[in-house]
């Protein structure tokens, strides 16, 4: 695995484990909310994980970026529509995004040299 992949993967899970052991009601129902926003429905899983990036890339927060990158893999995106989404990201966003282009496309890179992408 990716040291890049592995610790992104590694720190996220210790620092859910923190948040969910307190058992606040609140970011346990937010949490929930995501989950099931991301749910198959009207739009197949596959769009609303391309849609999550996209506006992640334009709110610039490099950990959401890293999560649906790592769902997209999961999900079989091929790099080419990942380049496309990373197209989108940047005329939405502006050239503000192009730092985290940069980051995303480093990660996308690293999950795919997982055999999980493959």
């Amino acid at each position: 695995m990716s040291e890049l992949v592995k610790e992104f993967n590694d720190y996220r899970t210790k620092m859910n484990e923190v948040i969910l052991a307190k058992d606040n009601l609140v970011i346990k129902r937010l949490w929930n909310l995501d989950t099931n926003t991301y749910a198959e429905g009207a739009l197949d899983v596959k769009t609303k994980e391309l849609l999550g990036l996209v506006a992640s890339m334009v709110l610039r927060c490099d950990d959401c970026i890293k999560y649906h990158l790592g769902k997209s893999a999961e999900l079989g995106i091929s790099t080419e529509q990942m380049y496309e989404v990373f197209a989108v990201a940047n005329i939405v966003g502006g050239t503000i995004v192009v730092p985290h282009t940069r980051r995303a496309a480093e990660y996308w890179e690293a999950l795919q040299e997982e055999p999980a992408a493959e």
